[in-house]
């Protein structure tokens, strides 16, 4: 009875960040626009379901699942460092950057980009991205000024 219970639960959560897609859609949109050396982004639930993306060349549901993993692997080595606060993630190849973001207690957002990124700029305009998905996905209201 109690597993029925958290199932129904956890597909009620589910339906409830899948249904902020499209406007999720639309600040993915604006953070490729904000950030023009971003070639991808992806927001993916914590257990590794995609919200929704905007990457062309990336399979999608595989991205996710990995951003799931390097978000656990983030709040372990948080974790074990002392601090239970997990931000971020960044992974620097020689093709570019993968950057992992929590938005929220439910999201994840990951931003590929290329080699030449400003980091700085990049960290500011995904904090900003991914505040504003934690708060559509916590129930919020599209209030932004330029939205």
């Amino acid at each position: 009875m109690r597993r029925a219970l958290r199932q129904r639960a956890e597909r009620a959560g589910r339906r409830r960040l899948m249904a902020h897609e499209a406007e999720v859609r639309d600040e993915l949109g604006r953070l490729l626009a904000r950030l023009p050396e971003a070639t991808g982004v992806l927001a993916a639930t914590v257990d590794g379901l995609v919200i929704a993306h905007e990457a062309s060349d990336v399979h999608a549901e595989t991205l996710a699942a990995l951003s799931s993993a390097g978000l656990g692997i983030g709040l372990r080595l948080s974790d074990a460092a002392g601090d239970r606060s997990f931000r971020e993630l960044l992974v620097r190849g020689e093709q570019g950057y993968v950057a992992l973001y929590a938005a929220g207690p439910a999201c994840v957002l990951t931003v590929l980009a290329g080699p030449r990124v400003n980091v700085g700029r990049l960290h500011m305009e995904a904090r900003r991205s991914g505040a504003y998905v934690a708060h559509l996905l916590a129930g919020g209201a599209d209030d932004r000024e330029d939205a």
